[in-house]
């Protein structure tokens, strides 16, 4: 409802129904604070869609542990072998180090709020990582993975629309290694 701001009806889209994603357009809006605070607006944003991911991500790994858990081959729990600890395993480190990327981003940018290549790396880190894990929870379900009687597909199909959200994770490698490449320390 604000002079100059409009929103496009919200898009189907193949995941991230919840969020209802639409085009936001600005005209002739002034806008207050410059490149700085761009910036760091920008930075938040990554953390968001960071911690978003690594939400995304727990939810799958919890939802295969339980299943896990649950299920037996063999007269046990699959979580008993070892092919299915091992995919666990992998699962968890690797929401932890996105985690700890992310903590690590949040306190660099919250020192310096033009410090954005943390929060950079953080999402693309845990984009990647909800895609992995959620891949994994579908797999360790089985064919069921692939069912909707079980969430982990809802999650895959959530953690594929995080490795493509703007804004583009091509072109946020290309923005890091082109910094690295000039020399900044960032």
């Amino acid at each position: 409802g604000a002079p100059g701001l409009a929103t496009s009806a919200p898009r189907k889209t193949l995941g991230g129904r919840g969020l209802g994603p639409s085009d936001v357009v600005f005209e002739a809006v002034r806008a207050v604070g410059g490149m700085e605070v761009a910036v760091e607006l920008q930075a938040v944003a990554r953390l968001g869609l960071a911690a978003t991911a690594i939400g995304l991500a727990q939810a799958g790994f919890e939802a295969a542990l339980r299943y896990s858990q649950q299920r037996t081959t063999f007269g046990k729990p699959i979580c008993q072998h070892q092919a299915i600890q091992l995919k666990l395993a992998d699962m968890a480190t690797r929401i932890t180090a996105s985690r700890a990327l992310l903590s690590r981003a949040a306190e660099r940018l919250d020192a310096d709020g033009t410090d954005d290549a943390g929060a950079i790396m953080a999402r693309l880190d845990a984009a990647e990582t909800a895609a992995f894990v959620t891949l994994e929870a579908m797999r360790i379900h089985g064919g069921y993975g692939y069912t909707t009687e079980f969430p982990v597909e809802r999650y895959y199909r959530d953690a594929a629309r995080l490795l493509t959200a703007p804004p583009d994770p091509e072109a946020e490698r290309r923005e890091l290694a082109r910094r690295w490449a000039g020399g900044e320390s960032r």
